[in-house]
């Protein structure tokens, strides 16, 4: 699958079936050429400063405003209210959350979305979402369109193949993707699929600076893809249903048309996906082939324990996280909460209190991640009741660390 390389340029495509589909000189010509028509989508204010500036331009057989009026559709467990069960500042784990049997339900992408925390609020445009989607099917002459802001979506079980109005992308587990505000998309699945989505109401994502750590390093720019122009002008007689998230609900409306219509594109405003294989938490020197083979050498354990002013919102993707090898599973979750205390368990403790000090390889085979977040983030009822994965017994893996205290103890000559 074709992909352009990096985040936030000034991309151009059109699909080959249809060479010169890009108007020369205007964004809005007269007549487009092969009789497309031109729409904007804007994803910042029109007269922002122009770094900020976020658009692009569509060319398609026919107008997105070409629909039936929306109505109210079921929202399932996806919510916005953050007032239905009482606030809870413990420490939460959930075991991995289930996915339907297909046998017994087929749930699709839009139906498989269950929130499970959040704050704020996307009328005022300031807040976040955190979501678990758990699906088996496929949509099927449906996709969806979040007005409400961007989903950040991290597969965890099973690729999913993501159809937007600009092109198309394979998104597998270890690798995550931004569907902006406002873009259509539908979701092929193939098999059991589970993931978690990061929803943000208010701003754009952006790459942090990289201060003292130099000119290379984390996420580099020209690892980012985003798809390539490709359209089906296909007529859809039983009805095609655009899925609308519109502060905070849920509506739907019928056209008799497939939206991924747009044959050509341009502009910075595009979903867009990342391999989580590429970053680099320091920077680019161990990319550079070294001899011996160079690994991140942890020289101190990290033992500490912590409270802070952060919500902290992790997953685990694969692999074991040593903090809590036990507990902690992929496809399950844990939630932090502001000033809630927290850190590695009791049995990771003691096992790196006694362990040599050496370089070791860390983490190897793992993938974990963490939304973090300012907001005091609410869990919905779904996500303490209704998932029946809370983990009621997380609290003890603390339980049974000691005091080492001895006032006797002198430093070491």
């Amino acid at each position: 699958m074709a992909y352009m390389s990096g985040f936030g340029n000034e991309f151009s495509s059109e699909d080959p079936r249809c060479p010169g589909a890009l108007p020369e000189g205007q964004n809005s010509p007269q007549v487009c050429p092969y009789g497309l028509y031109a729409e904007q989508l804007s994803g910042s204010a029109f007269t922002c400063p122009r770094p900020a500036n976020k658009r692009s331009w569509l060319y398609r057989i026919l107008p997105s405003v070409k629909h039936k009026p929306f109505i109210a559709a079921p929202c399932g467990d996806l919510t916005e209210n953050w007032n239905e069960v009482e606030p809870d500042p413990n420490q939460l784990r959930w075991l991995p959350f289930s996915i339907p049997t297909p046998t017994k339900k087929k749930v699709d992408f839009a139906t498989g979305l269950h929130t499970i925390c959040g704050a704020g609020d996307a009328k005022s445009r300031n807040g976040i979402g955190v979501h678990i989607y758990t699906c088996n099917a496929s949509m099927v002459d449906m996709c969806f369109n979040n007005s409400d802001g961007d989903f950040l979506i991290v597969p965890q079980q099973g690729e999913i193949l993501i159809t937007t109005e600009f092109g198309k992308m394979l998104v597998e587990p270890n690798e995550i993707c931004v569907i902006q505000q406002g873009m259509r998309f539908s979701v092929d699945v193939f098999g059991a699929t589970r993931g978690y989505i990061l929803e943000v109401y208010g701003a754009h994502f952006e790459l942090p600076d990289l201060g003292p750590i130099g000119g290379n390093g984390l996420a580099n720019p020209r690892d980012f893809q985003c798809p390539v122009a490709w359209y089906e002008d296909r007529h859809v007689a039983a009805g095609y249903t655009i899925i609308n998230k519109y502060q905070g609900k849920l509506f739907a409306c019928q056209q008799d048309f497939s939206p991924f219509n747009v044959v050509a594109w341009h502009g910075n405003y595009t979903p867009y996906k990342y391999n989580l294989t590429n970053f680099m938490v320091i920077n680019l020197a161990f990319y550079f082939p070294l001899q011996p083979p160079a690994w991140p050498a942890l020289e101190l354990p990290l033992l500490f324990a912590l409270g802070n002013c952060m919500s902290e919102f992790m997953g685990l993707i694969k692999g074991h996280y040593e903090a809590k090898e036990e507990g902690f599973q992929p496809g399950g979750a844990s939630l932090h909460s502001i000033m809630t205390p927290h850190g590695p368990d009791v049995d990771c403790f003691e096992k790196n209190s006694r362990a040599e000090l050496k370089p070791e390889r860390v983490a190897e085979g793992t993938m974990a991640f963490m939304f973090e977040s300012s907001f005091s983030m609410a869990v919905t009822k779904w996500g303490l009741q209704t998932c029946q994965t809370l983990d009621k017994n997380y609290y003890q893996c603390w339980e049974d660390l000691c005091s080492h205290f001895d006032p006797s103890w002198k430093r070491n000559a």
